[in-house]
């Protein structure tokens, strides 16, 4: 059985400050995605990541404290491919994991909350991104695509659909790519096992969203068709604060 955690750590030597690696190494999950790690792997203490089992392959942003994702293994990958080759891969936003006939990809999407400019960037990365996964099943179809999307797919999966109807992450345009994309055979492992309301990934760090839990779903793990027999649980992490995002675990029985 593979545990596969996704977590945008919003600045992974922040989480560092919060305990979070002494917090992976008791969940102790066989991969770990992380996204938005804003740093470059020499600025992590030395032996940090070893002491608690895990090899690690960074594709941190050209521009630092950016952006930036990683994936953590107890297992030696067969191969790492960093970025998809595209222009935005100088932001670091994907980077692959093939384990023997399966992959896992960490990815970031980027956000449109800055402005028109970022939100046309968002939509245009968005449709490379897909046009990048169509070739990629050709020669990888078992496939696990965790991260943060930055897009909330459905009213169930905001806490204020209403007010929200027009902001970055929630706009009809974004909502419809994700129709578009589920629709190719793409599985969203929570919603697999969950139809619950209330169910969020993601809190504003303002007016004490978290407690409230006036949230969002932005942080997805994404399985091909091929994998949907391999899932066994997908759950939010909800009680994990190193972060304004919570952690997502999935388990399958991949090998």
């Amino acid at each position: 059985m593979a545990s596969i955690l996704t977590y945008n750590v919003n600045g992974l030597r922040s989480a560092l400050s919060k305990g979070w690696d002494q917090w992976i190494g008791t969940v102790a999950p066989d991969i770990v995605c992380l996204q938005e790690i804003k740093m470059m792997p020499d600025q992590l203490p030395s032996g940090t990541l070893e002491r608690i089992g895990y090899g690690a392959y960074w594709f941190p942003a050209e521009k630092k404290g950016y952006s930036g994702v990683a994936i953590l293994s107890r297992k030696e990958p067969d191969r790492v491919v960093y970025g998809m080759d595209d222009p935005s891969d100088m932001e670091g936003r994907v980077i692959r994991a093939d384990f023997g006939d399966w992959s896992v990809l960490s990815v970031y999407v980027p956000s449109g909350t800055t402005g028109e400019e970022r939100q046309s960037f968002k939509m245009d990365w968005l449709e490379r991104f897909d046009g990048f996964l169509v070739k990629l099943r050709k020669k990888r179809p078992n496939l696990i695509v965790c991260g943060d999307f930055n897009i909330c797919h459905k009213a169930i999966d905001i806490h204020d659909p209403v007010r929200n109807a027009h902001s970055s992450g929630f706009l009809p345009e974004e909502r419809a790519w994700m129709d578009r994309f589920t629709g190719k055979g793409w599985i969203d492992s929570f919603r697999h096992f969950s139809d619950s309301k209330d169910e969020y990934t993601w809190w504003s760090f303002r007016a004490g969203s978290r407690s409230k839990n006036k949230g969002w779903r932005l942080d997805y793990q994404f399985v091909t068709d091929p994998l949907a027999s391999s899932l066994k649980r997908c759950v939010h992490l909800q009680q994990a604060v190193h972060s304004d995002h919570c952690p997502v675990l999935l388990e399958t029985s991949l090998k």
